[in-house]
């Protein structure tokens, strides 16, 4: 009994400390003398925005209200942090109207609502298991060679990642329950020498396959869409989901077709063949039965969806069109009304998301991102604008390993990297922000925390420590040598 005790008070200590840290970081930062070439209340802004990254890091509370905290903090305390004295002398600025405006701005972008449209439709694939039966369908007729199997879960993703903005939802949430059923068919079993057999190579390539489809899409990871917000906000730049999903093409075709096989190489599994597998997914697919009218609209909507963001984004706000998708489900009832108000994970990810595009506004708009952006460009000097955006890049990447969260990277580092880059004469600014947003989703595969679906899988008892951290050098290496060594002259050439 003395044990369990003592690991709770162990962990109610860390528990505080974790919640003093971000609290500590702000005020030491507030303390330093403010860097020349700056304005005080840029730098005092810069002290809270960096706290809330330390909380988002550590999160001894939920994201949302980690970054609801700070937008609050700031709104309260706006003549310090966030005005200008030029504007607070001036007799027509409200300032409790406009710090409210200011900390409720995110909640009004069309990023964080297609972040939540985005979300329903994940919520209609769970709830008609039309998800289900796509994985079901591909381990069927794939599933008898294992790595035949590895390119069924590969396609599996890659059918779900355009419509599900959170790999941890469509990897962990539809993918990783259907493979868990998997090793036990071969005598896999984790945490245990078998596990070798075939239970470790399946759960490598799953994890692997979630982060390039999440690289591939706009709308297959939720940071992606943050990443656009920021974009657009720090250097008005609009990247639509075609121009994503052309820019990363070759990228991702050549990784989803040579990953299970690379995985093969360099993680084989003991089992190459077995029958068992193609008559379970049968089974499981017996029991679904025929497509039903639901299914049928769901895959109707969804692909109305992409036809809209990808041909008429001219005529139509993406959000809108996602919006447009959820009502035509509410009225048809692949959804009802308590789908929509009883899904905890869109809340919460609307609610976190809009105070972070609020908070990373608020550092452009304080003019701290055109300082960062001038003094980095300074220290950059004389670099041609391609070894520039080959550092930066190499830069970001790496820095990761620092990052639970691709949200606390993206909106931690995105805004500065984004700005140096534009300081820099000569730097083709279009390629330079689709190299930056698309490497959000392959950086995650270098560590056993790095994506939202790693610790399910780092968790299964397949993948042990060092064979993970071994992967995810290999692989990670692999990944960013193909965005530098292809999607970049591709990106060249295409823009």
């Amino acid at each position: 009994m003395k044990e369990p005790a003592k690991k709770a008070g162990s962990g109610k200590k860390n528990r505080w400390i974790f919640l003093a840290l971000p609290v500590l970081v702000s005020v030491l930062l507030l303390l330093v003398p403010v860097p020349a070439g700056l304005e005080p209340y840029a730098w005092h802004f810069f002290a809270i925005f960096v706290g809330v990254i330390i909380g988002l890091i550590f999160e001894p509370l939920p994201g949302a209200v980690i970054g609801l905290t700070g937008v609050v903090v700031i709104a309260l305390f706006s003549q310090w942090l966030l005005f200008s004295p030029a504007e607070l002398a001036d007799p027509k600025f409200k300032t409790a109207a406009q710090s409210f405006k200011w900390a409720v701005s995110g909640f009004g972008n069309s990023t964080v609502w297609l972040i939540f449209g985005a979300f329903m439709f994940a919520a209609g694939y769970d709830k008609t298991q039309f998800g289900r039966r796509l994985a079901l369908i591909l381990v069927k007729y794939l599933g008898r060679r294992s790595l035949t199997l590895g390119y069924a879960i590969t396609f599996a993703d890659l059918l779900l990642a355009p419509f599900t903005p959170s790999n941890t939802a469509r990897s962990g949430g539809t993918i990783y329950p259907i493979i868990a059923n998997l090793p036990p068919l071969y005598g896999s079993k984790p945490n245990d020498p078998s596990a070798r057999k075939i239970g470790s190579y399946l759960m490598w390539v799953a994890i692997t396959a979630a982060c390039i489809t999440s690289s591939m899409f706009l709308s297959a990871l939720a940071p992606n869409l943050l990443a656009l917000g920021i974009v657009n906000s720090v250097t008005g730049i609009n990247i639509s989901w075609g121009t994503w999903f052309i820019a990363f093409l070759p990228v991702g075709l050549l990784l989803l077709l040579t990953m299970p096989l690379l995985a093969y190489w360099f993680y084989p599994p003991e089992v190459k063949i077995n029958d068992e597998v193609p008559r379970w997914a049968t089974a499981e697919l017996a029991k679904l039965g025929r497509m039903s009218r639901h299914e049928i609209l769901l895959l109707v909507f969804v692909c109305c969806a992409l036809a809209m963001w990808i041909f008429a984004a001219s005529f139509i706000e993406p959000a809108m069109a996602a919006l447009l998708v959820v009502v035509l489900m509410l009225w048809t009832g692949v959804l009802n009304w308590n789908d929509i108000t009883s899904n905890k994970p869109a809340w919460n990810t609307f609610a976190w998301f809009a105070t972070l595009v609020a908070l990373a506004d608020g550092l452009s708009r304080t003019g701290f991102i055109a300082w960062l952006g001038k003094e980095g460009a300074a220290l950059m000097g004389g670099i041609s604008p391609g070894a520039a955006t080959i550092a930066l890049l190499l830069a970001f990447y790496l820095l990761h390993y620092l990052f639970a969260s691709t949200t606390a990277h993206t909106t931690a580092l995105l805004p500065a990297m984004l700005t140096i880059g534009a300081a820099i004469p000569g730097i083709n600014m279009q390629v330079f922000c689709l190299l930056m947003v698309t490497s959000l989703g392959v950086m995650g595969i270098i560590t056993p925390y790095g994506t939202g679906p790693s610790p399910i899988y780092y968790g299964s008892g397949y993948l042990p420590t060092k064979d993970y951290w071994r992967l995810g050098t290999i692989f990670g290496a692999i990944f960013l040598i193909a965005l530098l060594v292809i999607g970049y002259p591709w990106m060249v050439m295409m823009f």
